[in-house]
């Protein structure tokens, strides 16, 4: 449920880096294998928002929030339709229009009631919008009626790149392709694909469009969850075969505060320092590595003025230069107090502010 009795007001736009070692971030199924996705003009690493938008939803649900689009089984072991997903989020509405025999649309409660349990039992939708493709039954049909055909998400990602060519590693394939006899890999009786790469430092850029937010009623409290829930989903749910060995590196969240403004493409004023990174195909971890701020840094300098907050988080591996000096993240932390001023820069507690953004506990203590 949300806590806020308003939308967002200001406007943000975040820049996140996580990194993958000897890991597939996201298969391309239409290769024929599963391949990782890559630029065949320069090499680099392509991760879909959907792919990163996954994790975050399913984060959400680990955590106890209302979640529209799933991946749910139903009794019957089968996924479930976005009928009876639906359903779940919007139950109390359900119950109401059978306890009063409604079946009028233009009821003056229903579509209210709907529109809000809907949002508040539907945390990714207040996030990344949904398209309400629904072929109702006749419990549902007023209901349907009552929500909007589509919403617009008000917090959108771009596709995530490498910040640098990738190489795929070939041995995974040869490694495990041992179990299966030459007679069943004739026939087809194993998926030995196994393709990763080598090393890769993703960035991606995202905005939180104020003006969406009052569609989908998402709230302050709603993005500062955010703040957490990036670091947490690629800590969490990372865990698969091909996905094991990705973690977060950087968050940053940049708040403004005049209406309708931002900087946009502050992930490309952040860039692998030459002097002291290792060539493109010899990286094979975060320390062979270094992020140069001095671009990022004085973006943020020039629009300090309409600047409210800075949200940020860095990994404790991962190394910055900032006007010819290396170092961790104080080297970061210190080059954004003097750019934007102290008061401003707030370094975020990920498991310290989390347990925050759960959902309130409605059990009851006296009983």
């Amino acid at each position: 449920m949300t806590t806020d009795p308003d939308p967002v007001k200001h406007r943000s736009e975040i820049v996140f880096l996580y990194d993958a070692v000897d890991a597939n971030p996201n298969g391309n199924p239409l290769s024929g294998s599963n391949r990782p996705r890559i630029d065949p003009q320069t090499d680099q690493a392509i991760v879909t928002d959907v792919r990163l938008k996954r994790y975050l939803r399913d984060q959400l649900d680990d955590d106890g929030h209302g979640i529209y689009i799933r991946n749910a089984m139903g009794d019957d072991g089968y996924a479930q339709t976005r009928e009876q997903l639906l359903s779940a989020c919007v139950k109390d509405t359900v119950a109401y229009i059978e306890k009063n025999g409604i079946d009028d649309i233009e009821h003056p409660e229903l579509a209210e009631m709907a529109f809000g349990e809907f949002l508040d039992e539907s945390a990714d939708v207040r996030y990344f919008g949904a398209t309400m493709s629904i072929d109702a039954d006749d419990t549902l049909g007023d209901v349907e009626d009552a929500l909007p055909n589509h919403f617009t998400g008000p917090v959108q990602f771009s596709p995530g790149k490498s910040m640098h060519a990738v190489n795929e590693n070939e041995e995974y394939d040869s490694l495990t392709s041992v179990i299966a006899t030459q007679s069943e890999k004739e026939q087809g009786g194993f998926d030995l694909a196994d393709n990763r790469i080598q090393y890769g430092l993703i960035r991606f850029h995202g905005i939180v469009d104020e003006h969406g937010a009052e569609d989908t009623k998402l709230t302050p409290t709603d993005v500062e969850r955010l703040d957490t829930l990036c670091w947490r989903a690629l800590k969490n749910q990372t865990i698969s075969r091909s996905k094991v060995g990705q973690e977060p590196r950087l968050y940053c969240r940049v708040e403004y505060a005049e209406e309708s403004f931002h900087l946009g493409g502050l992930d490309k004023d952040l860039a692998l320092d030459e002097d002291e990174s290792k060539p493109d195909n010899e990286l094979r971890n975060v320390r062979d590595l270094a992020v140069d701020i001095d671009g990022f840094v004085e973006r943020l300098n020039g629009a300090s003025d309409q600047i409210e907050r800075i949200r940020v988080v860095a990994s404790d591996v991962l190394q910055f230069t900032h006007e010819g000096e290396l170092g961790g993240p104080k080297l970061l932390y210190d080059a954004l107090n003097d750019a934007v001023g102290e008061a401003a820069v707030e370094f975020i507690d990920v498991y310290g502010e989390y347990p925050k953004t759960l959902p309130e506990n409605d059990v009851d203590e006296t009983e």
